[in-house]
């Protein structure tokens, strides 16, 4: 990967509270379903993978490479001291972008409580289906409502989340009074700029 800095927009001076602040920004906008049928989605889901592995990596590097902090921003499948082997194998193909193998692991899984509803909203929530995802944050919760990596993903999805829009309908991005066109503009510039492929 080229430098993760450069990827999110800031300095490597920057607090962990301005990389996620400029993480969570450049999620907001090229995240896949502000794109649904459109002839860019494939360039706003390339971005948002580099933007994924560039917050990864500068979280990795804080961490004096530690486990991961989640791709996502606060919350997320990175690492949990509690979790079984099984869901520790989940999480790491959730956080390396390997959402079959997770998924197929879940589905093998017997146990579906608490941790299984929160990785399976994870899974989810990389592939986009926010209304899933914050159904079994919502069932993690009621399991297990001390957990505060749960409470946090829920508490997130039900603040706003990113915009989810499966039927249509206006097509403006979350937060902002722009349309598809301008988003439209937005991305030719920053490809032209940063040379994205």
């Amino acid at each position: 990967m080229t430098n993760p800095y450069g990827v999110l927009g800031v300095s490597p001076s920057a607090t962990d509270d301005e990389i996620k602040k400029a993480y969570r920004d450049l999620a907001r906008k090229y995240h896949p379903d502000n794109y649904h049928d459109n002839p860019l989605s494939d360039l706003a889901q390339e971005k948002m993978k580099q933007i994924n592995e560039a917050y990864d990596q500068i979280n990795k590097e804080r961490a004096g490479g530690g486990s991961a902090r989640s791709a996502y921003g606060t919350w997320g499948a990175g690492s949990s001291s509690s979790t079984t082997p099984e869901f520790q194998r989940i999480r790491e193909a959730i956080n390396r972008n390997d959402l079959d193998t997770a998924e197929s692991l879940l589905n093998q899984s017997r146990d579906r409580g608490a941790e299984w509803n929160f990785l399976m909203g994870s899974l989810f929530y990389k592939r986009g289906w926010l209304d899933e995802a914050r159904s079994y944050f919502q069932t993690a919760v009621n399991l297990d409502p001390s957990n505060s990596e749960y409470a946090n993903a829920l508490s997130m999805m039900q603040g706003g989340g990113y915009a989810y829009r499966p039927y249509g309908g206006s097509r403006s991005v979350a937060g902002s009074d722009c349309d598809m066109c301008d988003v439209c503009r937005a991305l030719i510039c920053m490809n032209m700029c940063c040379n994205c492929r």
